[in-house]
């Protein structure tokens, strides 16, 4: 079988977990499946570089990563050039009052650094073990752990679970 078949076979099952970590990262569900859909394209046009020494799983998610990077990149550039109109809405809004709204997972999580949001989507909602992670991400594992550890932290303080 060809890497294009063994990948083109892989992705229906892994569409579920896919979407989970766009929406972990994206933090809405049309940015979510846009993501999807792009790591999907650039998954089968790609399927030749994918390695059979490791699983497609762990390729896909790498793809999807990597796209969500880009289109950080792409954001951040565009925020140098435009200021978003929602921006001027905060003006003069007493601090006190931003603190008391209450703050739901998905709120806590987008204030999450991007690197802690990756290993949040990936080992606790994904299950990923550790050591998976850390090949996703191209990181060690040691920074897989004290990455989720700080993001474990200030989802705690952010949602007043002690």
């Amino acid at each position: 079988m060809s890497h294009r078949e063994i990948v083109r076979e892989a992705l229906p099952a892994l569409l579920p977990r896919l979407r989970r970590m766009a929406r972990a990262l994206a933090g809405n569900v049309a940015d979510a499946d846009d993501l999807v859909q792009l790591a999907l394209e650039r998954a089968l046009a790609r399927a030749n570089q994918w390695r059979p020494e490791g699983p497609v799983e762990a390729w896909v998610f790498g793809i999807l990563r990597n796209a969500w990077l880009d289109e950080l990149r792409a954001r951040t550039r565009k925020q140098a050039v435009f200021v978003h109109e929602e921006a001027g809405l905060a003006v003069g809004e007493a601090t006190i009052e931003r603190h008391v709204q209450a703050l739901s997972v998905a709120e806590a999580m987008r204030r999450l650094p991007p690197e802690q949001r990756e290993v949040v989507a990936l080992v606790l909602v994904e299950g990923m073990r550790y050591g998976e992670a850390a090949r996703v991400l191209g990181v060690p594992e040691g920074t897989v752990t004290s990455r989720l550890s700080r993001a474990r932290a200030a989802l705690r303080d952010w949602l007043g679970d002690e």
